[in-house]
């Protein structure tokens, strides 16, 4: 069974936490803890290595993320879209397109 390795990098008081194998439900849970442990720090996650990443783990992920300052690089589209669908935005604002999919359908 293919697990998480989440590594560990600090660098000018931010902490980024470089996640490598697979991410699912059950290391999602593991990932939270880890948050939870760094509430007080800027923390960056870097989802640009995982092999596999299932989409229960969003759902797992989003409450640790919306009480917490988490940026998220490396995230695939789909992912950064169903990131969005929680209410956790991986970008700011500023980068977004003129308009998207999204808004055009809930009018």
């Amino acid at each position: 069974m293919t697990g998480l390795q989440i590594l560990r990098e600090e660098a000018a008081g931010r902490v980024t936490l470089r996640l490598e194998g697979t991410l699912d439900g059950r290391t999602a849970q593991e990932l939270s803890l880890s948050l939870q442990s760094l509430a007080k720090s800027e923390v960056v996650l870097d989802f640009a290595h995982l092999r596999e990443f299932k989409d229960s783990a969003v759902g797992v992920l989003t409450h640790g993320l919306k009480e917490g300052a988490v940026q998220m690089r490396g995230l695939a589209t789909h992912h950064e879209r169903m990131f969005r669908y929680f209410g956790v935005l991986s970008s700011p604002a500023t980068n977004r397109a003129w308009y998207t999919p999204e808004d055009i359908l809930s009018v």
